[in-house]
C-alpha cells in the first residue's frame, strides 16, 4: 500500500507535466505567423485588392504593406428598391497588414469590420472608401480614412481617421480624428483624440460659407477612461464614442 500511494501521485504529476509540455508546444506551433513569398498570396480566391500602400511600419528599414481586399461574390450584389443606387454591393472587406521579411511577408494584423460599398440600412450612403484614399502610411504610422456622405437623409459630411502604430508586437490605436461639415449651414466641427496622452481637442465655430473669418473655439479635455485598442479590436463600421 505505501508503494501504491507513492506511485499514483507520481504518475499523475508526470502525466500532467507531459500534457502541459505538449500543450505549450502546440500553442507555439499555432502562434507561429504564416510567411508567404508574395503579398498577393494573402488574397483569397475570388477576392480582389481595392487599395495597397507601402511603407516601413516596424522600423526595420523594409517596405511593409497594408491592403484592403474585397470579396467578389455575385450573390452579395443585391437590388435596392428604395432611394439611392439601384443595386448595392455588400461584399465583405478586410484590412490586412503585412510585415516584410527577408524571404517574404508575414501577416501581422487583420480586421474584417470595414464598411461595405453599399449599405442596406442606409442605401443613400456613398462608399466610405470611395471618395478618398482609405489607407496611408506617414512617418511609420498607418492611417485608415473613412468618408461618409449621403445623397439623402442627412446634411452632414463626416470624415474619420484612425491612426495606428506598431509597438509591443501589435498595431495599437494611438489617434482618432473626426470632423463634421453641415452642407446647409456650413458649420464645421472637429475632434482629435491622442490615446497616448488621453487628451482631446475639440474645435467649433468654423463656417465654410462665412464671408469673414470666424473666431474658432478650441477646447481641451481629458478622456474619462483609458483605451488600449489593437487594430483587430476596432469596429470601423460602427465608430465608437470615446469618452
Amino acid at each position: 500500500m505505501p508503494m501504491q500511494k507513492w506511485i499514483r501521485p507520481t504518475l499523475i504529476l508526470n502525466t500532467l507535466f507531459f500534457i502541459t509540455l505538449t500543450s505549450n508546444a502546440w500553442a507555439k506551433v499555432e502562434e507561429k505567423p504564416t510567411l508567404k513569398v508574395s503579398y498577393q498570396s494573402f488574397v483569397p480566391k475570388n477576392w480582389k485588392i481595392l487599395e495597397k500602400v507601402q511603407g516601413d511600419l516596424n522600423q526595420d528599414g523594409q517596405a511593409d504593406i497594408a491592403l484592403i481586399i474585397e470579396d467578389t461574390n455575385p450573390e452579395h450584389i443585391v437590388k435596392n428598391d428604395r432611394l439611392g443606387s439601384d443595386v448595392l454591393n455588400i461584399n465583405e472587406r478586410k484590412l490586412l497588414v503585412l510585415l516584410k521579411q527577408t524571404h517574404g511577408y508575414q501577416l501581422s494584423a487583420t480586421n474584417t469590420t470595414l464598411p461595405t460599398e453599399g449599405d442596406i440600412e442606409s442605401p443613400c450612403l456613398a462608399d466610405p472608401l470611395g471618395e478618398t484614399e482609405a489607407l496611408s502610411i506617414q512617418k511609420g504610422v498607418l492611417k485608415v480614412h473613412l468618408h461618409y456622405w449621403l445623397s439623402c437623409g442627412s446634411w452632414y459630411v463626416t470624415n474619420h481617421t484612425y491612426t495606428f502604430r506598431y509597438q509591443d508586437r501589435a498595431f495599437k490605436l494611438i489617434g482618432y480624428d473626426v470632423d463634421d461639415f453641415h452642407r446647409a449651414s456650413g458649420d464645421i466641427t472637429a475632434r482629435s483624440i491622442n490615446f497616448m496622452t488621453g487628451k482631446v481637442k475639440s474645435t467649433t465655430g468654423e463656417n465654410e460659407f462665412a464671408e469673414t473669418t470666424q473666431p474658432v473655439k478650441v477646447q481641451w479635455t481629458t478622456l474619462k477612461q483609458r483605451y488600449a485598442l489593437k487594430l483587430e479590436q476596432v469596429q470601423f463600421n460602427e465608430p465608437l464614442e470615446f469618452k
